[in-house]
């Protein structure tokens, strides 16, 4: 009787499994440092609203301070210059803007700030407030 014997296989690194691994922990620590980044942005007493519903995300973010300086991502315009800033967007009729404003800013000020945005062009304007409980 003829005895056969296994051959022995030598062991091999599997490369695609470690390919895998490697892909999941580039996208995991990727959505971890994205959450890590701060938003900036101005701390406000916004007013309250029984209704208060969450709006989509806007193109801008439009700040109005108390003492009526307009300021959008970082950097700080007057009337004239938000208009031009708008204005010159790709496609204003489709700029999604929303309004944040101080609880003690004028009334005034706030429709200015929105007069502006209708003559450049943007009809989609958002109020920020908070919910009322």
């Amino acid at each position: 009787m003829e005895r056969r014997y296994f051959e022995q296989k030598k062991g091999r690194v599997e490369i695609i499994p470690m390919i895998d691994i490697m892909l999941f922990l580039l996208v995991f620590f990727i959505m971890i440092t994205l959450q890590m980044i701060p938003d900036k942005g101005l701390n406000l007493q916004l007013p309250t609203a029984s209704r208060a519903q969450q709006l989509p995300h806007p193109h801008y973010t439009i700040n109005i301070d108390k003492d009526g300086s307009v300021n959008v991502k970082g950097h700080r315009y007057d009337l004239g210059g938000l208009q031009e800033m708008l204005a010159s967007d790709s496609d204003p009729g489709k700029t999604q803007i929303t309004i944040v404003a101080d609880k003690g800013v004028p009334f005034q000020n706030f429709v200015h700030v929105m007069d502006r945005c209708q003559k450049a062009g943007v009809s989609d304007i958002g109020i920020a407030a908070k919910a009322s409980n």
